[in-house]
């Protein structure tokens, strides 16, 4: 099991949120296993969300992917997203 985490600045999380959910079922065609996304506590429009994936290969192609990429952009990002991968030790 891979985990994608990505972490970025959004202009209005309740508008991020919408098309985060609305989103669901490409990441399900994707591959993502499972997912959640986090606010932090200082800032409300920072957010963090983790994908769960079978292999790094379905990671990396999700996070590289136009539908991602599409999905992002009209989602409200204002930042240029940190992504990186990891297993559970």
């Amino acid at each position: 099991m891979v985990r994608l985490f990505v972490r970025h600045d959004v202009t209005d999380f309740t508008t991020w949120k919408q098309a985060y959910d609305a989103f669901d079922s490409t990441r399900k065609e994707m591959g993502v296993r499972s997912h959640a996304a986090y606010q932090s506590t200082d800032n409300p429009n920072n957010v963090t969300a983790w994908h769960d994936f079978e292999t790094l290969d379905a990671a990396q192609a999700f996070a590289g992917s136009d539908e991602l990429r599409g999905a992002m952009e009209s989602a409200g990002i204002c930042s240029e997203p940190m992504i990186w991968f990891g297993t559970q030790a």
